[in-house]
């Protein structure tokens, strides 16, 4: 490529060659290393090479720093909970902040502290203030109970003093003089226990209290109308008031643990009036006390977080920074005086000056008395492959890319294929109604690309996103070939004057076009509307896309096999120029560039050739004469010239370069110790340049076998890729096809029934039927076709796609990640 002209803080973009790289070293002062790697890392122009892959993580130099980092930022991960949980949202900038890292690290400490602290009291002063809640219920649903009983005993008491008075009766009991008279101290005396149960549980709950204690209880419900906060769960939850009696002590330790089972609380309550009253005057007493504690507890809580709010986008970033740099630095080695760390990397040549001004504005910063040391190494190792693309360009080196990365240096498939790849898109979805939808569509996501840039979108959109200038291509050329092609959602406009032809009786329309007669100049661009719904349409439109297709096929590979020559070329290789490059031109034009001459010989002459069998007699019988099939004068011998060339070139392909590549192993081994040394670039080309594997033994079988599956490849996959570009005509034709179809069996058809419902039904499915297979399915399938000749048929004539990409150190990638 070679140098690149300086000027200004970047050369201009040069997307047909990677950027030229070189392998760095720095030596830094350990005082200034955590500052440099981040002004580094702000650069974003150079990818560090770990000097410590044989060192475990425990074992590098910054282990520490990174359990730090992994603790701030968990911290900062329950700040934002906490946030998220009370509703307050950061409101702070992601400026950088004046807090050092250190002081950052105690003051998250102390306000994690702080916050866990509040959270504690605030979960007990409120589990509280539940169990209070629960008890002033408990006091006043049982209380209603007790005073009810109270009010039966007493009227049952009065009853039968006044029965007692009036003297006995018939119906007095006999016993009750000896019942009376019973001893007072054999009497048992009842106990209880009042609480809450879950009310989908109280059903449950009297039935094992029934059968654990035979019956031997008394169980009294009542329902709760509101749902209850449950003390320990902290949820909502319906709950019934229950009093149960009980008799001895091994009843009631039963009830306990049948209470504990369905998680039922208990609490105290007094069997006297006065007392309950008292004990629901202190309860709610407490309660309003607590719930003044718990308000300014609440109000404290989120003054402290609408603090931490404020900082906390600086803070993260902060963190997320010094996470991110960490492992970096743990890349670097330490010398023996573990005075300085060295780094190596990989950088653009375009980036020295830069990279040099961060280093001294590191050392100036951390007051360090030695600047850090900026050389360049030599070296035979690959380097990275770096293309600089914006936000046009990005999208068409990701397809490119998705096949593999480019070689260093190597010719970059994206320059021509920002071009070729929505073009031969369009030729397969050719229509300037669905491309004007496509148009639609892609400019709505260009519009709006800077606020759909902040937001995170689905998988399908954000696909779809990213890929919309490529969208905006495929459109512009769907227009293009829909306008060629004369199809409006299959609908011919007389867009460009008048048809050529006409009827020359009333027999001849909609039949056939043997009628026509041409009255007109010719129609000046695209296919004359008048063969639309003609019997010929099919033929006719088949014959002009399959050749179509033949020739941009065969012109696509020429222009695959030239940038070989290009990359031969620059690598200085005149093995492949010679023995790969001129061959390959050689037999496919000798045999499809040929068939493409004579498809625009016929269209220029208006011949009635037949060039099927002029193609298959040319290998068949080449001595033959070609009769009413000739195309021109000296056709015959020309043919057997292409012929004898194609098969020439197969041989001349297979076998000199291997005997030329072992000569050159050898020359280049024997004086290997007396070679100068030589300059980065060069020895990097050298490199490349040659299939030999440095000091190995050059294996001659192994590379003539790999010559040899080379040449077969590239023989056969003249035919089959030729054949391939015939996908362009047949999803052309299966587009125009399933419009057409769409279009006549289900709008035209709704239309002649002259009423208003069907005719909207029978648009709405014709919409959805455009939209959902026209405008998603096919577009997928027209793209995923121009993928594939892409990737197969044109690549595969000159890219190798074997680098690995240049991954930079940048925080500029932070933007774009989750914490």
């Amino acid at each position: 490529m070679g140098e690149v002209a300086r000027g200004g803080c970047c050369p201009a973009m040069d997307l047909f060659r990677s950027e030229p790289m070189q392998l760095v070293q720095l030596i830094i002062p350990v005082e200034s290393a955590h500052l440099t790697v981040s002004y580094l890392g702000e650069l974003g122009l150079l990818q560090f090479k770990d000097l410590n892959a044989e060192k475990s993580p425990f074992q590098r130099t910054y282990a520490t720093q990174i359990k730090r980092c992994g603790e701030m930022a968990r911290t900062l991960h329950f700040f934002k909970e906490q946030m998220l949980k009370d509703g307050v949202s950061p409101t702070g900038s992601t400026a950088q902040p004046d807090v050092n890292i250190d002081d950052l690290e105690v003051k998250l400490t102390e306000l994690e502290s702080e916050l866990t602290e509040i959270n504690a009291n605030s979960e007990k002063l409120r589990r509280s203030y539940n169990e209070l809640v629960e008890y002033k219920l408990v006091l006043q649903k049982a209380g209603e109970f007790f005073h009810l009983a109270q009010s039966r005993a007493i009227e049952h008491q009065r009853e039968y003093e006044s029965q007692h008075q009036s003297g006995e009766s018939i119906e007095t009991p006999l016993l009750q003089d000896q019942e009376l008279s019973t001893d007072s101290s054999k009497q048992v005396r009842l106990g209880f226990l009042a609480g809450l149960v879950p009310r989908e549980k109280s059903m449950a709950f009297e039935r094992i209290l029934f059968r654990a204690t035979r019956g031997n209880v008394f169980l009294r419900q009542v329902i709760v109308e509101d749902p209850v906060t449950d003390p320990v769960s902290g949820e909502q939850v319906e709950k019934n008031v229950f009093v149960v009696f009980h008799a001895g002590e091994k009843a009631k330790a039963k009830i306990l643990k049948i209470c504990e089972a369905f998680g039922a609380n208990r609490y105290p309550f007094a069997e006297e009036l006065g007392k309950q009253a008292q004990m629901i005057s202190e309860v709610s007493g407490r309660l309003l006390e607590l719930k003044t504690t718990i308000d300014a507890g609440l109000q404290h809580r989120s003054n402290l977080l609408q603090t931490i709010g404020v900082q906390f986008e600086q803070w993260n970033l902060l963190v997320r920074k010094e996470k991110s740099h960490i492992p970096y630095l743990n890349m670097l080695s330490l010398d023996v005086t573990k005075k300085c760390l060295v780094a190596e990397g990989w950088s653009p040549i375009f980036a020295t000056k830069m990279i040099q001004d961060a280093l001294q504005r590191a050392a100036f910063d951390s007051n360090s008395q030695v600047s850090a040391i900026f050389q360049v190494l030599q070296t035979r190792e690959m380097p990275p492959t770096y293309f600089r693309t914006n936000k046009f360009t990005s999208p068409f080196q990701e397809i490119i890319d998705s096949y593999g990365v480019a070689k260093y240096q190597e010719a970059n498939p994206t320059v021509y294929t920002i071009i070729t790849f929505p073009f031969l898109f369009a030729v397969m979805f050719g229509d300037w109604g669905h491309g004007i939808c496509l148009l639609l569509g892609a400019l709505f996501f260009i519009i709006r690309e800077k606020k759909l840039s902040g937001q995170k979108l689905g998988d399908i959109t954000e696909m779809t996103f990213g890929g919309r200038y490529v969208i905006l291509l495929m459109a512009i050329f769907s227009i293009y070939t829909g306008l060629i092609y004369n199809e409006f959602f299959s609908v011919p406009f007389e867009l460009f004057g008048p048809s050529a032809y006409a009827c020359h009786d009333l027999s001849c329309r909609d039949a056939t076009t043997v009628g026509l007669v041409k009255v007109r100049r010719t129609y000046p661009f695209g296919v004359d509307p008048v063969w639309h719904g003609t019997r010929s349409e099919l033929p006719f439109l088949n014959s002009l896309k399959m050749k179509m297709s033949i020739l941009l096929g065969v012109a696509q590979m020429n222009l695959g096999i030239i940038m070989s020559y290009c990359n031969a070329k620059f690598f200085g290789s005149g093995v492949n120029i010679w023995f790969q490059f001129i061959p390959q031109i050689i037999f496919l034009n000798s045999l499809f560039g040929y068939l493409s001459a004579l498809i625009i010989v016929k269209w220029c002459t208006g011949s009635q050739a037949d060039l099927y069998h002029i193609m298959i007699y040319m290998f068949l019988s080449p001595t033959d004469d070609l009769g009413e099939n000739q195309l021109f004068v000296g056709q015959k011998i020309l043919q057997q010239v292409f012929l004898l060339l194609a098969v020439v070139s197969v041989p001349w392909m297979l076998i000199p370069k291997p005997f030329i590549l072992k000569k050159q192993h050898e020359d280049r081994h024997q004086g290997e110790s007396y070679l100068p040394l030589q300059s980065t670039e060069e020895s990097l080309q050298v490199e490349s340049n040659h299939d030999s594997h440095g000091h190995e033994e050059f294996e001659f079988s192994e590379v003539f076998v790999h010559q040899l599956i080379h040449t077969i490849e590239f023989v056969l996959g003249a035919v089959s890729n030729t054949a391939s570009y015939l996908r362009l005509w047949a999803l052309s034709l299966a587009h125009s096809e399933l419009s057409s179809v769409f279009y006549e069996k289900v709008l035209i058809m709704a239309w002649g029934y002259n009423n208003v419902i069907i005719l909207i039904v029978g648009f709405i499915v014709f919409a959805f039927a455009t939209v959902g297979v026209l405008l998603v399915m096919e577009t997928l399938s027209a793209f995923l076709h121009a993928l594939r000749l892409h990737w197969v048929e044109y690549q595969n004539k000159f890219y190798e796609g074997d680098g690995y990409k240049f991954y930079p150190f940048s925080f500029s990638l932070l933007d774009g990640e989750d914490e």
